[in-house]
């Protein structure tokens, strides 16, 4: 049970990541009248924080929005949540939820991060499409977006990281991440204080990754300077 340090921690954290989500959401006009949201649900502290931010947000009735999660189970990835625990989440929240099963087969020469994460969007859009939805909100948070800036400078020579807003080209669809301007450590600190339960077994190759020497490469650059998050964060949105 938390302290009561525990508690006004567990509040300034969530007026903290309320802030920048709101901001992310106001800037770049993520949420509208009118719209039906998927939330991409892996089960993971900051899809588990975008559900209830979102819920909370949907409670508010201005932007009018309407929100389903949805949790995709791989099949044959060593990779597993509490399902039951998922629901109850999303219940807690106001949010209905949905599970949808996949699996992967024939293409195991290929990246398994590639694969695990193609067949899951997949499914997404599936889901989405027959929901009737027209947006999906992914998790991602400002250490998502500044290791994929330096994955795309290091491996692409490319200046470029995921937006906070992708409207997609084939599909009627706008992929969404309101946690676009949130720090991880805070989700994870937020995660902690309000009793979020982690997953069944993480996914064997959390650790053997190129985005995995990214994140170790942003706290070699923290070291050089401790606001090294901010300024290219502050560099992006001035490329924008």
């Amino acid at each position: 049970m938390p302290d009561n340090n525990d508690n006004k921690d567990l509040l300034r954290l969530r007026t903290r990541i309320t802030k920048r989500f709101r901001r992310t959401c106001a800037s770049g006009a993520l949420l509208q009248d009118g719209d039906r949201i998927l939330i991409a649900l892996s089960g993971g502290k900051d899809s588990l924080a975008l559900v209830e931010f979102l819920g909370r947000q949907a409670q508010i009735y201005v932007p009018r929005i309407q929100l389903c999660a949805v949790h995709v189970r791989v099949e044959n990835r060593a990779y597993v949540s509490d399902t039951s625990y998922l629901e109850r989440f999303c219940a807690q929240a106001g949010v209905p939820f949905r599970l949808r099963e996949t699996a992967i087969s024939g293409e195991e020469t290929k990246d398994p991060c590639f694969l695990c994460s193609w067949y899951r969007r997949k499914a997404l859009f599936e889901a989405a499409r027959e929901l009737d939805c027209n947006k999906i909100a992914f998790g991602h948070h400002r250490d998502d977006v500044l290791e994929t800036l330096l994955l795309n400078l290091v491996y692409e020579g490319r200046l470029d990281t995921i937006p906070p807003a992708l409207p997609l080209d084939k599909m009627p669809l706008t992929l969404i991440r309101p946690f676009w301007a949130v720090d991880e450590a805070d989700i994870a600190r937020y995660a902690l204080l309000a009793g979020y339960e982690r997953q069944k077994q993480l996914c064997p190759f959390e650790h053997h990754s190129r985005r995995h020497d990214m994140t170790a490469l942003l706290r070699q650059l923290q070291t050089l300077n401790p606001e090294v998050r901010s300024s290219l964060l502050h560099a992006l949105t001035r490329k924008q």
